[in-house]
C-alpha cells in the first residue's frame, strides 16, 4: 500500500497586463492598467486607467514597458502586486 502524496492546489490569483509609468522607487514600480468599460445607460465605451504599485526585486521593469503583475499578500501600506515579467521592452 502506497502513500502519495495529493499536490497542493495553487490558488488562483488576478494577472493583468499595463504599462510602467514609474520607476524611480527601490524595488517598486507604478504600473497603469487600461481597460474599457461600457456606460450602463447609454452604452458609449470609454477608457478607465487605474494605477497599481508593483513589487519588482530585481528592478528589471523600466519605463514604458509593458508588463505582467500578479496580486500577492499585501507587502507595504500600498503595494499588493508584484512583478512577473516584461511583455514589451521600451526601445
Amino acid at each position: 500500500m502506497t502513500t502519495e502524496a495529493t499536490p497542493k492546489t495553487t490558488k488562483s490569483r488576478r494577472r493583468l497586463i499595463g504599462t510602467v509609468v514609474s520607476a524611480k522607487m527601490t524595488k517598486t514600480v507604478v504600473v497603469r492598467v487600461d481597460r474599457t468599460v461600457q456606460h450602463p445607460k447609454y452604452g458609449k465605451s470609454y477608457a478607465v486607467s487605474k494605477k497599481y504599485k508593483v513589487h519588482d526585486e530585481e528592478g528589471k521593469a523600466k519605463v514604458n514597458d509593458v508588463v505582467e503583475i500578479e496580486e500577492t499578500r499585501p507587502m507595504s501600506a500600498d503595494k499588493r502586486w508584484r512583478y512577473l515579467r516584461t511583455i514589451t521592452k521600451n526601445v
